[in-house]
């Protein structure tokens, strides 16, 4: 019996010690290699800020990352306005900070293409980098149908190729006309030489930059805490993620992003 109540108080005395692990994931806008390499000294920051024990995960592809994010399995994540919207519904996720930018869409083409502006893509094919990258895709296919008559789910001459360097990549490959993606990311890429292959066509409007969110059943001590950490990243390690300056943010500010939503073509296949 004695045996039994110091396992059992031995239980409950550690459990807290091992839920104190945090999953930090961030949607896999690039390669793996290069999230891990630009958000672990983050990661570290936060870790020896806060003295929580964080862990990035980082998923191959973004349907992989929205399947975990919408089955509520990260504590923190980074994610686009789109995704925010859609995880704040179903699970409960609280913006808390966001990159002072905002976010713009991008459409690119390869430099020896002839494709100089955006009236010129009907009938051409499309790279994007998933179904629900808010700015990549969603934003550049609703622009290119209300400014251009441009119906790209209609004409289906598109591919996913799960992450905005693919998307770059591709395109200056041949594989695609034209590729969809954020100021951001291409300002962020490494690759000179695909870099170099491409210019950027066009530009959407600017939203709400993609948050930084808390899972709903994380404590408001820890949320705070993390918080504070997340707004003081020192500006090297935020430049390493192409970013100037992060600032407060909440829920309402998203309220656009959910306008917008409402009024975009459907991204069913």
């Amino acid at each position: 019996m004695r045996y039994f109540i110091i396992i059992f108080i031995g239980y409950f005395f550690f459990t807290p010690l091992l839920a104190k692990e945090l999953i930090f994931g961030v949607v896999p806008q690039q390669s793996p290699m290069e999230l891990i390499k630009d958000w672990q000294p983050v990661i570290t920051y936060l870790e020896q800020t806060t003295g929580e024990k964080v862990v990035l995960k980082i998923e191959r592809s973004i349907p992989e990352f929205e399947k975990i994010l919408y089955s509520g399995g990260y504590d923190i994540a980074y994610m686009n306005p789109y995704h925010y919207v859609v995880a704040h519904k179903r699970k409960g996720y609280i913006a808390a900070v966001r990159d002072e930018k905002n976010i713009v869409g991008i459409l690119v083409t390869n430099k020896n293409s002839g494709l100089s502006d955006a009236s010129m893509f009907k009938g051409k094919t499309f790279l994007f980098p998933a179904p629900d990258a808010f700015a990549a895709t969603l934003l550049t296919k609703y622009e290119l149908l209300k400014k251009y008559g441009i119906d790209v789910n209609k004409e289906k001459n598109y591919r996913y190729v799960n992450s905005h360097d693919s998307v770059y990549k591709g395109v200056a490959r041949g594989i695609g006309d034209v590729g969809g993606g954020i100021e951001r990311t291409f300002k962020n890429l490494d690759d000179k030489e695909t870099k170099e292959a491409l210019n950027i066509v066009y530009k959407t409007k600017s939203y709400p930059s993609h948050p930084f969110a808390f899972k709903a059943t994380l404590s408001p001590a820890l949320k705070v805490k993390m918080t504070n950490a997340l707004l003081a990243i020192p500006e090297p390690l935020l430049s390493s993620l192409t970013m100037k300056h992060l600032i407060a943010t909440d829920d309402g500010e998203f309220d656009t992003v959910r306008d917008i939503v409402v009024a975009l073509p459907s991204t069913n296949e």
